[in-house]
């Protein structure tokens, strides 16, 4: 289409503003574009010329400062919502492979010739109850951003929000995993080499919580406006 510029320059910009998920930027920035030169069409049909129809399109749809800030508030909303379901499913799955491979391979915790002491046995439970924990609070985050995305309350809010969350959940999952880590090591190094399917899970683990981690450092970049 012929006389283009004015609505390519202001899309440009917008596209120069936004990070966050590429789908979803790109879905915004058609929609964009698209309700622009539907405006400019309705001008021209009153009457105004091409550049002039655009010129006022643009500044009916606002200033890109403005449009972006709200654009990358539904970004980072996007990213947030995507990355607690991570979360959600994610960490508890790889809690139930670390368990499983654990129980198979070296056995119940009091299996061993010198049963762990207390301190020991309840890091370990607070490190399997913090994945149900995380994934709890996960869950309860996404409902409540639901039930606040109906009010009155900011995509660049609840993208905060999301990202505070995420970051919370990744902290306390990480924190679990080098406690027992770090547990161990110190009550006995060798265990931590008895079982080699043990170790891969171990690394699988911290790998998985490593991604969250980029995961969870993304919501709090995209929340920034």
């Amino acid at each position: 289409m012929a006389g283009t510029g004015l609505i390519d320059d202001y899309v440009t910009a917008l596209d120069r503003r936004l990070r966050g998920p590429e789908h979803v930027k790109d879905d915004l920035l058609a929609e964009a574009r698209d309700s622009l030169h539907d405006a400019a069409a309705a001008h021209r049909d009153d009457g105004l010329a091409e550049d002039a129809a655009q010129r006022r399109a643009v500044a009916e749809f606002g200033p890109v400062t403005e449009i972006a800030r709200e654009y990358q508030g539904l970004l980072g909303l996007a990213h947030g919502t995507r990355t607690l379901r991570a979360v959600m499913l994610v960490i508890p799955l790889v809690h139930i492979m670390w368990e499983l491979n654990r129980r198979f391979w070296i056995g119940a915790w009091n299996d061993f010739d010198a049963p762990p002491p207390d301190w020991y046995l309840l890091v370990a439970r607070l490190n399997d109850t913090s994945a149900w924990v995380v994934a709890g609070v996960a869950v309860l985050a996404l409902l409540v951003g639901r039930r606040l995305a109906r009010t009155a309350v900011s995509t660049v809010t609840l993208a905060r929000l999301a990202g505070v969350v995420a970051v919370g959940a990744v902290a306390v999952t990480a924190s679990g995993n080098v406690a027992i880590l770090a547990a161990t090591a110190y009550l006995d190094a060798a265990r931590l080499l008895m079982s080699p399917p043990v170790a891969a899970a171990t690394v699988v683990s911290f790998v998985v919580v490593l991604r969250l981690a980029v995961l969870a450092r993304r919501c709090v970049v995209f929340s920034s406006v």
